[in-house]
């Protein structure tokens, strides 16, 4: 049967994109679709204009430290509209750069919703077929909100970047590191931040050390954390509710900005002020809530199950080492896959998928030790086993230290780091390695390099400091803090 394409992926992410370019490269007759945005979430509601809004809060309060090194400046407003239209077209740039790359390397691409109509068979929004020999499915995740009454009240991150005007408060539901990043930027951008989870500790999964470090800082930011505190309860705020969590109406209970929230609270409408009520039977009224509490991948209403594709507990596409799935002729590759949910790690998997498919040469996907970073304040990075995670499997050595570093001690600034590596006491391999520090994103891609390649404490230990540095101390720390 004659196909009218070799390969037809399905999500112009940054995962589809790259499988898609590389497979045209190599011959192969390639089509994508894509029903919103070309990029993804990454590119238009993730990577990108996060890392960007992070880099504008990274500025407050950056007058008081200059003031230390001699500088006079004087604190100005942060401009919202100034920088949302900015970044608008910032991301209107790349979906551009992205549409270019496909074109340019003799992709036909459909702005459209595609779905599974058959194992070889897709079917566009507007009812038209398209056959594929091979159907790639990138379709990534989308965020979740609890399913609780009114949970339409709150946004999620994919409208966080649409702000006409930045809210004056907002509450923040989640631990995870969405949940964390954004409390740290609203918060640098001057909104009032409280933060809900209902765990013990934020950033559950990375290392405990590391985590309880980040949670102190975010507090002493101004964060207002309520950890093991969940919504019981959330509605479109009247004038009967108040801006406190004492549940007064009255303006001193509701602070500073009362005057503000009640005449906010007239409207009492999902565009305007949201009453919640805490597990704890606090109440208080935000300007917006934020659901942070996690990511589907996308493959409701696609057809796959139809098709024969095995769909796990969670909605994600089941696949083997090779990204197959359970029909030979659809494969799936990124968020919606559910393993390890990276851009970095979906462009792989795609570039994985075509050496398999296309360049006979079958190619599996490498999932370990993967270096990642959480764009906190101070941000976090982070490589292999936490210390908890490490001595369950094997008696470890734990070399750390925390301190002050230079810039900040000299402003009188408290901000502290963290150096962490776990090693194995009978290899001594380097099994983790945990970074809390400005810039740490960029520290951990070069500590992963070591990491991956298996080195060993002592590798560590004969490489000369960079002075003065904050990250000499990965190479300095010569005694165990302790051993389990």
């Amino acid at each position: 049967m004659a196909f009218d394409y070799d390969l037809f992926v399905i999500g112009g992410g940054s995962g589809g994109v790259r499988a898609a370019r590389v497979a045209a490269a190599a011959g192969a007759r390639v089509a994508l679709a894509e029903e919103s945005r070309m990029g993804g979430t990454c590119v238009i509601r993730g990577c990108v204009p996060k890392k960007l809004m992070v880099f504008a809060s990274s500025f407050d309060g950056i007058e008081d430290e200059a003031a230390a090194y001699g500088w006079k400046m004087s604190r100005g407003d942060f401009d919202w509209p100034a920088f949302s239209t900015h970044l608008r077209s910032e991301l209107d740039r790349l979906e551009e750069v992205y549409r270019s790359l496909l074109d340019g390397s003799g992709v036909e691409t459909f702005d459209s919703r595609a779905t599974i109509a058959g194992p070889n068979t897709i079917r566009l929004a507007d009812g038209t077929e398209k056959t594929a020999g091979h159907i790639l499915v990138a379709t990534g995740g989308w965020p979740e909100k609890p399913s609780m009454p009114n949970a339409e009240l709150g946004i999620t991150s994919n409208e966080i970047f649409d702000f006409e005007t930045l809210p004056k408060s907002i509450l923040i539901v989640g631990g995870g590191y969405i949940a964390c990043e954004f409390a740290c930027i609203l918060n640098g951008l001057g909104v009032e931040v409280t933060q809900f989870y209902r765990g013990a500790q934020i950033l559950r999964g990375f290392d405990e050390e590391a985590r309880g470090l980040i949670s102190e800082a975010m507090q002493e930011r101004g964060i207002d954390l309520h950890l093991g505190t969940n919504i019981v309860a959330m509605a479109p705020a009247s004038a009967d509710h108040t801006a406190s969590w004492t549940g007064t109406a009255t303006d001193a209970a509701m602070g500073p900005d009362a005057q503000t929230s009640a005449a906010l609270l007239e409207r009492g409408t999902s565009d305007g002020p949201v009453w919640v009520k805490a597990t704890n039977g606090r109440e208080q009224v935000f300007d917006k809530v934020l659901f942070a509490t996690g990511r589907r991948p996308n493959t409701a209403g696609m057809g796959l199950e139809e098709a024969g594709v095995e769909i796990g507990r969670r909605g994600e596409i089941k696949v083997d080492e090779f990204s197959r799935t359970s029909v030979p002729t659809i494969s799936a590759i990124g968020d919606v896959t559910n393993r390890v949910n990276l851009t970095p790690v979906a462009i792989r998997e795609g570039m994985a998928f075509v050496e398999t498919q296309f360049k006979n040469n079958p190619t599996p996907v490498d999932h370990k030790l993967i270096p990642s970073a959480v764009f906190t304040q101070p941000e976090f990075g982070t490589i292999g086993l936490s210390e908890e995670e490490a001595r369950e499997q094997e008696p470890v050595e734990i070399y750390c230290t925390s301190f002050r570093p230079m810039r900040s001690a000299f402003a009188g600034r408290p901000d502290r780091v963290l150096m962490k590596l776990v090693v194995a006491q009978e290899s001594r391999k380097v099994l983790g390695c945990h970074i809390v520090a400005p810039e740490a994103g960029e520290m951990i891609q070069l500590a992963g390099i070591a990491v991956k390649m298996g080195a060993t404490k002592e590798d560590f230990d004969r490489t000369v400091a960079v002075h003065p540095t904050m990250s000499e101390e990965l190479v300095t720390m010569r005694e165990p803090m302790r051993t389990a």
